[in-house]
């Protein structure tokens, strides 16, 4: 096969043509493409075949015989390296690949299937569409690009890597946890000893862990209704009891409902899926009731800056002084949802065995990404973020507000004061998966809202609308166009 018929050099592409010419000879080379007795193109053929410089090819070339993929013979040319293959097994002839006749039977051996349980789906090219509304996920133009790869490129020097590279066991970065410590917590009222915080995977893997640790056949755990998805299949994957704590426009409803649960999971910055604040009061209220009645409260504090009214309230875990709140924290959310990191506030013995439980599924969140986090917040590039972002989406949640109060009269958007968000009852006759199948056509993303509410007969004239990832000159005639299809269905 001629080398030219292996390669798809992408001029637009992030990668420089010399990286591509390097990956693509590489990936060759592994999969047997290229003949270890036979010389590649010459540096000048190779230039003319792919209509690239002759000094790209060449560093190409030096490259991949420096990483050991190539040898260099005078006079001859660049030839594969026969020992880059040793090791690989060989492709398995069609008699070998031929099933067996005693084949297993898999979905009788499963035991668990956390796959039946209904999940929010966000479209993976949603990126292409002129009107994403999509929540969870934050526009690329307001990524800190250059920030970001500063951090990344300082975990990686000498000094970083002979620190994270080790066998880590189960401990986190230190830098990261007094940034945490010092810096996060503190805004939110919240002061904790290093022994009391763990890094997680983000949030919901700081929800799994204490599922695993704390529930068992014999809690009962309360859920807002509605409320966030994925915490209501965590808790389904075992024996507890859910129990649907109704939610009003001040987020939960603190009331002697709650008084027979163990546990109830909150989110009084910015109830999920709502966007509504849980006011002062009801939070104090809430703790005497948790206080009073040996509930532990797990507070997910996710959007707890985003207060476009006035200065965001303080953290339920803040307020406690009896030690019955558990915090969860997310930079994910903040930062990038690709970032998948959070972390998780509790009593320094709860710590203690969330840690041994985290260290048997995946020792610990990947040390290189906790430094480049470390560095990110000791240089203040944080706060820098979190100031931009406010103001982005103060103007972005001002203009959703007058749009959905001027164009959108067929639909209520619940009242709000910050997040990321809009939380929208549309007509009763609407049915939000039919609006959102045909708004995709026209090229709107938006999120059904009955899997939030818990039960078999859930609502289905309820949405929700995102502004962390539309472009803020897309937000007007987006609603518009969504607003004359919900007239069209309706």
């Amino acid at each position: 096969m001629s080398l030219d018929a292996l390669f798809h050099l992408d001029a637009n592409s992030e990668h420089s043509l010399q990286k591509q010419i390097i990956e693509q000879i590489t990936r060759a080379i592994v999969n047997g493409n290229l003949l270890t007795d036979r010389p590649l193109p010459s540096s000048r053929n190779l230039s003319s075949q792919l209509k690239v410089g002759r000094n790209t090819v060449i560093l190409a070339y030096e490259r991949l015989v420096s990483d050991g993929y190539l040898i260099s013979k005078e006079r001859s040319g660049y030839f594969v390296n026969p020992e880059i293959l040793q090791g690989y097994a060989q492709a398995p002839t069609e008699t070998e690949s031929e099933k067996g006749p005693y084949q297993s039977d898999w979905a009788k051996r499963i035991k668990l299937e956390p796959s039946r349980f209904a999940n929010i789906e966000k479209p993976r090219d949603w990126q292409r569409y002129p009107y994403p509304f999509i929540y969870g996920q934050i526009g690329t133009d307001l990524f800190p690009l250059n920030n970001w790869r500063e951090c990344c490129r300082d975990a990686v020097s000498v000094q970083a890597i002979q620190s994270w590279s080790v066998d880590q066991s189960d401990t986190d970065d230190p830098l990261l946890i007094e940034q945490i410590q010092k810096r996060l917590l503190p805004r939110r009222g919240v002061w904790a000893n290093a022994d009391e915080i763990l890094i997680t995977v983000g949030a919901q893997h700081a929800l799994y862990l204490l599922a695993e640790v704390l529930f068992d056949k014999n809690s009962i755990i309360g859920l807002e209704d509605p409320g966030y998805v994925d915490v209501r299949n965590i808790v389904s994957l075992g024996n507890s009891t859910i129990k649907p704590l109704p939610v009003n426009h001040q987020g939960l409803i603190v009331n002697n409902n709650i008084n027979d649960c163990d546990y109830i999971y909150v989110t009084p910055s910015h109830q999920s899926p709502t966007t509504v604040t849980m006011p002062l009061e009801n939070r104090r209220a809430l703790l005497d009731q948790a206080a009073s009645n040996d509930i532990i409260l797990v507070e997910d504090d996710y959007e707890s800056e985003s207060n476009y009214q006035s200065n965001p309230l303080p953290a339920l875990k803040s307020l406690d002084v009896n030690d019955r709140v558990l915090y969860i924290g997310s930079l994910s959310k903040t930062i990038s949802a690709g970032l998948r990191m959070g972390y998780v506030v509790g009593p320094a013995k709860l710590i203690s065995e969330l840690r041994a439980l985290r260290r048997l599924m995946l020792r610990h969140p990947a040390a290189n990404n906790q430094h480049s986090m470390a560095l990110f917040l000791s240089r203040g590039y944080y706060e820098s973020l979190v100031k931009n972002l406010h103001r982005t989406y103060q103007d972005r949640f001002q203009i959703m507000s007058e749009e959905l109060s001027n164009i959108m009269p067929v639909s209520v958007a619940t009242t709000a004061f910050g997040g990321s968000s809009f939380w929208i009852e549309g007509p009763k006759t609407l049915d939000a998966r039919v609006l959102a199948l045909e708004a995709k056509k026209i090229g709107i993303i938006i999120e059904p809202g009955d899997l939030h509410f818990y039960g078999p007969t859930p609502p289905k004239h309820f949405f929700r609308l995102g502004f962390s990832a539309i472009k803020t000159e897309h937000i007007r005639p987006g609603i518009k166009l969504l607003a004359d299809l919900i007239t069209q269905l309706t």
